[in-house]
């Protein structure tokens, strides 16, 4: 008779690969281009998903100045910029991201567990979200647009959008690309 100890984890390993692979309902990818600038900041973005009739149907992600640190009010840590005083950290500039903020910005109370995190720098993010899942949540069949916008200070403005309906009856591959603060933006969409 063999030891119980060795039927165990050969359960629990034949368990494991019998479990489905969960993936992603939707598959964003953000660039942020390196820009030749003289002074460059960190752009603020907002990642949502818009109905047909313009309305918000998830906030996926926004990308802020995050405060750093100390109650409200206190002064700036030394050599933090000017705008993290009076404790709004860079909250203040969030209407600059126009579009967003006026179609749910504005009705929100940020940080958004899930959603807000800090700027990010020159590179490329990737972001997955599950239906029936923060944030996505549940979409109702029917047309949608991806709507990724960025500002930054001292610099423009861009939106790009990206069609696409739900669900999905196959993987796709939507792509889309901005002409100065933002670069190449896929959405994968699975089934």
């Amino acid at each position: 008779m063999k030891p119980s100890f060795v039927r165990t984890p050969l359960s629990l390993a034949l368990c494991g690969l019998a479990a489905p692979a969960v993936a992603a309902d939707l598959d964003v990818s953000v660039q942020i281009p390196q820009l030749d600038v003289a002074e460059y900041h960190r752009p603020y973005v907002a990642v949502w998903v818009e109905r047909e009739d313009r309305s918000v149907a998830s906030n996926l992600a926004v990308w802020y100045q995050v405060k750093r640190g100390g109650p409200p009010g206190a002064a700036p840590a030394a050599g933090a910029p000017a705008q993290q005083a009076g404790g709004e950290g860079g909250t203040k500039w969030l209407p600059d991201l126009r579009q967003w903020w006026r179609r749910t910005g504005r009705e929100l109370t940020v940080p958004i567990d899930g959603v807000t995190s800090a700027t990010k720098p020159v590179g490329e993010y990737k972001l997955a979200f599950s239906q029936g899942k923060a944030p996505l949540g549940e979409l109702a069949p029917g047309k949608y647009k991806l709507m990724v916008e960025a500002a930054r200070e001292d610099g423009g403005r861009e939106l790009v959008d990206i069609a696409f309906e739900w669900p999905a009856k196959a993987r796709q591959e939507l792509k889309a690309s901005g002409k100065s603060e933002l670069g190449a933006i896929t959405l994968g969409i699975a089934p």
